[in-house]
C-alpha cells in the first residue's frame, strides 16, 4: 500500500467517524441512552481523535522528513496518533467524573510517554 493509498483510507475513516460523531451529539440523549450511548460516544472520539492525530503526525512527518521516510514511518505515525487519542480519551473520562485535577493528567501523559518508550526500544 502506498502512502497516498493509505493517507485517503484514513481520511475516509476519519470522515465517517466524523460523520458518526455528529449523529450521535444531534441524536443520542446521554441521559436516556445509558451505559450503552456513552460508551459508543467514547468510541467514536476515539477513532475520530487517532484518526485526526494520525494524519497529523503524518503531515508533520512529510513536511519535515519527506515522502520516503514518513512512509517507513506510518506505522509510527499510527501508534503514536492512538496513543494520543487513548490520553485525550481518558482526560475527558475523568473530567466526566469530575475527578480530573491536574497531576492526574500529568500522571496519564507520563503513562503514555512510557508506553512509547517501550515500544521504541522494543524495536
Amino acid at each position: 500500500m502506498t502512502l497516498k493509498a493509505y493517507i485517503w483510507g484514513m481520511r475516509s475513516i476519519t470522515l465517517l467517524s466524523l460523520i458518526a460523531l455528529g449523529v450521535m451529539i444531534v441524536y443520542v440523549d446521554p441521559e436516556s441512552s445509558g451505559i450503552i450511548g456513552i460508551t459508543l460516544f467514547y468510541l467514536i472520539v476515539f477513532f475520530v481523535l487517532s484518526g485526526i492525530f494520525n494524519l497529523g503526525l503524518i503531515f508533520i512527518r512529510r513536511k519535515l522528513l519527506g515522502n520516503e521516510i514518513a512512509a517507513s514511518n506510518v506505522g509510527l505515525s499510527f501508534r503514536q496518533g492512538i496513543l494520543l487519542a487513548v490520553l485525550c480519551l481518558v482526560l475527558l473520562i475523568l473530567q466526566s467524573f469530575r475527578i480530573l485535577v491536574w497531576w492526574d493528567a500529568l500522571l496519564a501523559l507520563g503513562g503514555i510517554l512510557l508506553i512509547e518508550l517501550y515500544f521504541l526500544n522494543k524495536d
